[in-house]
C-alpha cells in the first residue's frame, strides 16, 4: 500500500482537490509522467482539458482512482475472473479498458469506445488527491497531443503554459514508461508499459 504524503503536502492536496471540485484543470505527477486532469463528471472541465491538450474527444480519457471502491459502478458487474485480473495488477501502473454496457461513463470520458479506461494508482500523492477530491479524476498526459510527455513540473509548465488552473508539485513515481493499457475482455495489450 502506498505511503501517505508528508504533512506539509496536505494543504497543497486540499487546494488541488478544491480546484477540481470547482471545475478546474490541474496538472500533477503520476507513476511515470506528469498528468493533467479534472472532474470527470464535469463536461465543461473535460472539454476545456481536451482543448488545452488539443486532444481528439473521440479518443476518450483515463480515470485514475486512489482505491477500487472509487470505481465501483464499473467494477460491480464484473465476473470473478475479471475482478481477479484487476486485483492482481492494482494498485499500480496498469490501466484496464473495462466494459461499460450501461454507459455509466459519459461520452466525454469514453470517447467513441464502449469501454472506460480505469486505473488504481499506487502514487501516494495521487491517492491522496483522489481521496481529498472524493472520487476518480481524469488522467491524461500533461502535454499537447502528439508531443513528448512531461517528466517533471518544469516540462509540464513549458508544455501547458498557464492554461491549467493549478500544478500540484511533487515527484513522479520513478517509472520510465506510461501505464500499460490492456483490454479486460480480450486480454490484449493496447499500450505497453
Amino acid at each position: 500500500m502506498a505511503a501517505a504524503p508528508e504533512v506539509p503536502v496536505w494543504s497543497a492536496i486540499s487546494a488541488a482537490a478544491s480546484c477540481l471540485r470547482q471545475g478546474g484543470v490541474l496538472a500533477y505527477p503520476t507513476e511515470a509522467v506528469w498528468g493533467v486532469g479534472c472532474d470527470p463528471f464535469n463536461p465543461i472541465a473535460v472539454a476545456r482539458l481536451l482543448r488545452i491538450k488539443q486532444r481528439d474527444p473521440a479518443k476518450g480519457v483515463i480515470l485514475i482512482a486512489g482505491h477500487q471502491r472509487q470505481l465501483k459502478p464499473w467494477l460491480a458487474p464484473l465476473e470473478d475472473e475479471q475482478r481477479a485480473l484487476l486485483d492482481d495488477s492494482w494498485p499500480g501502473p496498469h490501466t484496464w479498458l473495462v466494459p461499460d454496457p450501461e454507459r455509466q461513463a459519459p461520452t466525454w470520458i469514453r470517447g467513441q469506445h464502449g469501454s472506460v479506461a480505469l486505473r488504481v494508482t499506487d502514487h501516494p500523492l495521487v491517492v491522496a488527491l483522489c481521496e481529498a477530491f472524493g472520487g476518480p479524476i481524469v488522467s491524461t498526459s500533461a502535454n499537447l497531443a502528439g508531443q513528448p510527455s512531461a517528466m517533471n513540473l518544469r516540462e509540464a509548465q513549458r508544455a501547458l503554459g498557464d492554461r491549467p488552473d493549478g500544478f500540484l508539485d511533487g515527484p513522479t513515481g520513478g517509472r520510465t514508461q506510461p501505464s500499460q493499457i490492456r483490454d479486460l475482455m480480450s486480454g490484449d495489450t493496447v499500450r505497453a508499459g
